[in-house]
């Protein structure tokens, strides 16, 4: 059994019906759009973060290129590092007759057999040297000699930026 509705209730009814609007919630809308610029923002910058060292203390230069994301080789005052894992002691590095290292030599087959590093045109790898402002030349010669001989030798040394002076 239904009931009938009275006119007023119909009226209403009716009114009701024609008043209702359906709506879009811009405030939830904006905050995933303002989520996602901050998120671009933070993460489209143009520069290369090295991996950074408390006991590396890079030299200071004006340097015009930015750095490409190569293969790193980190030299603390006491050890070398290749892609963060440690490969040699620095002394042992300083102490070493011959101009090429052997422990170095090997962890750079094993990493460009590992990630297939790519090759400029010339078929040459890149490699970056971040070393200790403080390190020996001797100890610098003898890496950048074992780069070479295992095809890296596309070197680039990593250095802080210093602003260039107006004059």
């Amino acid at each position: 059994m239904s009931m009938k509705m009275s006119k007023r209730a119909m009226r209403m009814d009716r009114r009701h019906k024609r008043n209702k609007k359906v709506g879009l919630n811009l405030v939830s809308l904006m905050d995933i759009f303002t989520i996602l610029v901050f998120f671009l923002l933070v993460n489209s910058s143009s520069t290369q973060q090295l991996p950074g060292s408390k006991d590396i203390q890079l030299p200071k230069s004006v340097a015009e290129a930015l750095p490409k994301e190569t293969l790193v080789i980190a030299v603390s005052n006491n050890e070398l590092l290749v892609s963060g894992r440690r490969v040699v002691s620095l002394s042992d590095v300083v102490g070493l007759k011959a101009a090429v290292i052997p422990q170095l030599e090997k962890e750079l087959q094993f990493e460009y057999k590992r990630s297939k590093s790519k090759k400029t045109k010339d078929g040459q790898r890149e490699i970056t040297i971040m070393g200790d402002k403080k390190i020996p030349y001797k100890a610098l010669k003898k890496i950048m000699a074992t780069c070479t001989k295992t095809n890296y030798s596309r070197i680039s040394l990593a250095v802080l930026q210093i602003a260039k002076s107006k004059s």
